[in-house]
């Protein structure tokens, strides 16, 4: 489930499309929040969702945090029902005591400089010490080159982080292919965690998969 809005304006966001009315991103596009955005009842949603029939339900966005109140009820309607919840978040914005109650896991990916956003409002140590509190959680870092890892070495000893996971920036299969490799032997060397973009990779940069 994908929800719209947020709090950052990371210029190679991959989906600017969710937040972005002022074309700031690399796109320059100034999406149109009317056309973007579908306001629907907390109840329809998990009806919805509930349909799907799968195991696990991930919340992105956007923010999702956000609308943590419009989120809550859909969270309790899915855990209710047996689902895992997992929720994406940029690591700002405190999850808050109803959603932690209902077991959900948080996969917290903070913005590095290359994201062009004041580090003052993208990394919030406070909100990051909530989350290094929390069972389960990751976080995820995405990064352009190599040489970003020695940022995420920074952030991970000034907070404590664990459970490190690595993702090369890219929208396109062959982009992810080339960040891979350029990351792969730094990431093993620290015995983190390398992710790729397997949607990407099947699909291309589509809506919707």
């Amino acid at each position: 489930m994908r929800l719209g809005g947020c709090n950052l304006d990371c210029r190679w966001c991959d989906t600017p499309y969710t937040w972005d009315w002022k074309g700031l991103s690399d796109t320059g596009i100034p999406y149109r929040p009317a056309e973007e955005l579908h306001a629907m009842d907390p109840a329809d949603v998990a009806g919805r969702l509930l349909d799907f029939g799968v195991g696990l339900i991930v919340v992105s966005g956007g923010e999702p945090l956000n609308q943590r109140t419009r989120l809550e009820p859909v969270v309790r309607s899915l855990r209710g029902a047996g689902i895992a919840v997992e929720i994406e978040t940029n690591g700002t914005v405190a999850p808050g005591a109803a959603l932690t109650a209902a077991g959900v896991r948080f996969n917290v990916s903070p913005k590095l400089a290359h994201s062009g956003v004041a580090e003052e409002r993208r990394i919030v140590p406070e909100v990051l010490r909530e989350f290094t509190r929390l069972p389960g959680t990751a976080f995820k870092f995405v990064c352009a080159t190599a040489s970003d890892l020695e940022e995420v070495d920074a952030l991970v000893a000034r907070h404590s982080l664990e459970n490190i996971w690595i993702m090369p920036r890219g929208q396109s299969p062959e982009e992810i292919g080339e960040g891979i490799r350029a990351l792969a032997d730094e990431v093993v060397r620290r015995k983190w965690n390398l992710s790729g973009r397997l949607h990407v990779t099947i699909w291309g940069s589509k809506r919707g998969v």
